[in-house]
Order: structure tokens, then C-alpha cells, then sequence
């Protein structure tokens, strides 16, 4: 397991650095009521925005709905997330929203996405918390209206070295003391950052590079890989890539099928995958974590040079999307009249009611009428559920 979820704190009291800022937070999570303005957490990547939100949601009682800047882009897909859950509090429980990286939805891609959610800001029923790594740009300004920003600061070296003593001595580690200064110098604060460093020093992990990338996250990392013009390059991208290996490998599936390849190139970046997946399970149940020195080498070898992929983000698990993809033409017009008699798009019946279909039919509280070849398929979907 990597050490960054390992030793992810289980309360906001574990917490280090940042004390007004986390006060200030729990205080506005203990009187929020319905029409209390969202509250926008601004800081570098890595400082704990999502872990202090996922830490008090739990404590206040609330099922935390974690989105990011590509779920939020177009108004249609802010509609078809929280629409349900803004309009169903009771039904859903307590729930609450996070929106990661708030700051990364405008631009080209952006189609009525941040209009769509200020309107949503501006008259909340649920608690809404907001995730940037910086408020300083233009488009910022008009979500600032309409929320209570609230600063996280870099971590002072101070805070981190103890951060990382700590965590050294319960792994049972050692790191020199030149090492354990490079560490903390280079993750500028970055409290996540600093771990998985530490974690690939231990285990004898330290790969070369050309060129200095900071830490990236999801997207912007696999954009960065794709667009990179050397392999090198490419190779600094993915080792700056500081996030859960499972999170790196569905990242890169996620976009490759539904990137506009031929089948020759699909089907090799999906061999390079399953090599990569098939080693990660092995991690997994060995605890080998010195293999992980092999895992980017590995995802190398999807790149190559002049690709117009981009990051795609799927809602869906990697076993539930394979399913769907390769049922064929009869899944698919099973789908689209599903789609049409419950008046939404063919995508949306897909991704939000057709596995809740398969599964009530599996347990036999839906008894649904098909013809025979539509049928055939449906039963061979439930063999595959069990």
C-alpha cells in the first residue's frame, strides 16, 4: 500500500499545520444550515483539502459525493450528477459535495460548466465544499462571489520532517539525513508529495530524470504524458505522477478507450495495461512494493509521440466498463430503446440505470419482458455479476 493512504490521518486532530484554517472549517461545518454560503478550500496540491473535507464530512455525519473539474465542465453533466442529489436529500441520506480542482473548469472545455454550478452555489440545500490550488486567476473571481474561501498554507520543513520521522519510525525505515533534507526541500510543502518520495528512497527507487516536473495530478498527468516530445520527457511526466498506482492504471485505461485510436493501437496500449495491471496484482498479493520500481517502466510503454489523446474520466469501474463495451450491437439497441422509453440519452441510461437494472434483475425484483435474443444477453450479464 502506498504510505500516503496508509498513513492518510483517521481525524482532523491527526492532522498537522494549517490549525486556523481547520478550525475554521469544522466551525463552519458545525452551524452550516440549508443557504449557508459553500466554502471554497484554496492551497497547493497535496496539502490535505480533500482529506480534511472526507475527515469532516464523517464526523458531522455526511456521505461525501467527491467530484472533479472534468465532471463539472458542461451544464448537461453538472445536471445529470447533482441534480439527484440536490433534489433527494432524503433518499440519499445526508450527503455532501466536493469538487476537486474547481479551478481547472474553465477554458475550451468548458461549456457552461461554471455558470451552471455558480447557480447551484448560490442557493445550496446540502453542504458544498470546494477544492482550488489557486483563486488568483480572473475566472475565479465570479465562484468567489458566491463562497467563503478558506487558505491552506505549504507546510512549513519543521512540521514535515516530523511528519516524515514519525512515519519512517512506524515503517520500520531509515532514510540519511541528506536524503530526508533533499525530500522535504523538494516537496515544497507538499505533504503527499514528501511521502511517496520517501516511500520509493526506502525502497531503492529513485528514478533519473532530465527534466523537473512538480507534482501532478490525474489529468493534467496523463495530458502532459501524451503531449510530451521525447520519451524522456514522458518518462519525468509519469514519474511525477505522485498518486495511487490503481488510480494511475484506470486513469490511462479510462482515456485510452475512449480516445479515437485504431484497433492495432487500442490493442496495444490495452496489452501494455494488462501487463501493468497484472503486475500491480501481484504488489497486491506478495507485498512486493519494490516492484513498483517496474510499473511506470512498464505504462512507458503507451506513449508515443505525436498522439492527440487526452484524459477521459470514467464514473464506472473497470470491470463494469468492459462489460458494457464489449457486449456487442444487441447490448447496445437494448440500451437505446431503454434509453428512448425513459426519455434520456442512450450515455446517461448506460452509465446511471443500466447496471441497477442487471442487478434487481439478478435478484429477482425486476422481471422485464424481452425477446429472445435480448434475453440471452441479459442472462449471460447476470452470470457475470455473480
Amino acid at each position: 500500500m502506498m504510505w500516503s493512504e496508509k498513513h492518510r490521518p483517521q481525524n482532523i486532530s491527526d492532522m498537522i499545520g494549517n490549525e486556523e484554517a481547520r478550525t475554521a472549517f469544522v466551525e463552519w461545518f458545525a452551524k452550516w444550515k440549508k443557504g449557508t454560503k459553500p466554502i471554497l478550500l484554496v492551497g497547493p496540491p497535496g496539502i490535505g483539502k480533500t482529506t480534511i473535507s472526507n475527515l469532516a464530512g464523517k464526523q458531522f455525519g455526511y456521505d461525501m459525493i467527491s467530484l472533479n473539474a472534468s465532471d463539472v465542465r458542461t451544464k448537461s453533466r453538472i445536471t445529470q450528477v447533482l441534480t439527484p442529489v440536490l433534489g433527494n436529500i432524503t433518499v440519499l441520506g445526508c450527503p455532501m459535495i466536493f469538487v476537486d480542482e474547481v479551478d481547472g473548469i474553465h477554458g475550451r472545455a468548458d461549456f457552461g460548466g461554471a455558470e451552471a454550478l455558480i447557480k447551484i452555489l448560490k442557493e445550496p440545500t446540502i453542504p458544498i465544499v470546494l477544492g482550488a490550488n489557486s483563486d488568483t486567476s480572473d475566472k475565479m473571481k465570479s465562484i468567489k462571489k458566491v463562497v467563503k474561501t478558506i487558505y491552506f498554507r505549504p507546510l512549513p520543513p519543521r512540521l514535515l520532517r516530523l511528519c516524515l520521522e514519525n512515519i519512517l519510525k512506524r515503517e520500520g525505515a531509515k532514510l540519511s539525513p541528506g536524503s530526508l533534507i533533499k525530500i522535504i526541500d523538494e516537496s515544497r510543502g507538499d505533504i503527499r508529495s514528501m511521502i511517496n518520495s520517501a516511500q520509493a528512497h526506502v525502497t531503492g527507487f529513485n528514478p533519473p530524470t532530465e527534466r523537473s516536473f512538480e507534482t501532478l495530478d490525474v489529468e493534467t498527468g496523463v495530458n502532459a504524458f501524451f503531449k510530451a516530445n521525447s520519451i524522456d520527457e514522458a518518462r519525468s511526466v509519469i514519474y511525477s505522477m505522485s498518486i495511487n498506482p490503481r488510480e494511475k492504471i484506470n486513469a490511462f485505461y479510462s482515456t485510452i478507450i475512449t480516445s479515437n485510436l485504431s484497433k492495432e493501437e487500442s490493442g496495444k496500449m490495452l496489452e501494455v495495461l494488462s501487463e501493468a495491471d497484472m503486475l500491480y496484482g501481484k504488489i497486491m498479493k506478495t507485498q512486493e512494493w519494490r516492484l513498483l520500481r517496474y510499473l511506470d517502466e512498464i505504462l512507458l510503454g503507451l506513449y508515443k509521440k505525436g498522439t492527440s489523446i487526452r484524459y477521459s474520466r470514467y464514473n464506472l469501474s473497470w470491470s463494469l466498463l468492459n462489460r458494457l463495451r464489449w457486449d456487442g450491437r444487441t447490448i447496445k439497441a437494448l440500451i437505446s430503446a431503454l434509453a428512448k422509453n425513459m426519455h434520456v440519452s442512450k450515455s446517461t441510461f448506460a452509465t446511471f440505470y443500466f447496471p441497477y437494472i442487471l442487478f434487481m434483475i439478478k435478484n429477482k425484483q425486476l422481471d422485464l419482458e424481452l425477446e429472445e435474443n435480448y434475453g440471452e444477453i441479459i442472462e449471460k450479464e447476470i452470470e457475470r455479476l455473480k
